[in-house]
């Protein structure tokens, strides 16, 4: 394990990196610290876990371990560091897959991903800033790069269609906790009542195709993830095709 530059030496990156990657504490003046940046994590994804990534506050993460808030500042240089190792470890490793085509490893990654959101919530709260970066992300992104690399695709154009599937399972994943919220017009306790109110006024207002979902009970209605999927693996198929021509 490489270790951590001085602080004068350090680079100008973004928050979290650094730590995220080399298992060296933090050069702090003063007393030896009493607690691991992996205690402050693991504390802060018990808290968050337990109620959402509100609760996962410095105050709280401090109380829970028996510390001052200021005394976290020992193990993380702010709230964004925190957050982006709490995203990185929250996440996680991806679980072992495989299969004999990349479409099937892609669908399976990307489910996957959506079990990771479903699971832990809170994960969707935390900005997404640019690029994955850190390890567990990494390791998600290598793995599909991997795969469709070995499909055909350059790495480049891997590494494009990687993030678009994310992206696909990061908004999916929205999408679903929202339309599980008792007052989503996509819930089902509600889309009845929505769409036997909507259905006239679209009718007579000019949206006649929305109309017509609406009165065969196809509008409003919750994300299909297969249906989209479908869209992004018919698009990466059509790539290379395309890079095989």
């Amino acid at each position: 394990m490489p270790t951590e530059p001085e602080p004068d030496e350090r680079p100008d990156l973004p928050p979290g990196l650094a730590p995220a990657w080399v298992a060296a504490p933090r050069p702090r003046r003063g007393p030896k610290p009493s607690h691991s940046l992996a205690q402050i994590v693991t504390a802060a994804i018990e808290l968050a876990d337990a109620d959402g990534l509100a609760a996962a506050s410095l105050p709280n993460i401090a109380a829970s371990l028996g510390l001052t808030t200021n005394a976290l500042y020992r193990y993380v240089g702010s709230k964004d560091e925190l957050l982006i190792l709490l995203a990185d470890e929250g996440f996680g490793p991806p679980p072992p897959m495989s299969g004999p085509e990349w479409q099937v490893v892609t669908r399976a990654w990307a489910h996957a991903a959506l079990d990771r959101y479903q699971a832990r919530p809170w994960l969707l709260d935390i900005p997404f800033r640019g690029s994955a970066i850190t390890p567990h992300r990494l390791r998600w992104t290598e793995l599909l790069v991997a795969t469709l690399s070995a499909a055909g695709l350059s790495d480049v154009d891997a590494l494009g269609c990687a993030r678009l599937v994310a992206d696909f399972a990061r908004a999916t994943a929205d999408r679903l906790r929202a339309s599980s919220d008792p007052d989503s017009a996509d819930s089902p306790s509600r889309a009845g009542d929505v769409r036997s109110f909507l259905q006239p006024l679209l009718a007579a207002e000019g949206y006649p195709h929305l109309a017509a979902l609406a009165s065969r009970g196809e509008y409003p209605a919750s994300s299909s993830v297969d249906f989209g999927l479908d869209r992004v693996l018919d698009g990466i198929a059509g790539l290379l095709v395309d890079s095989r021509s």
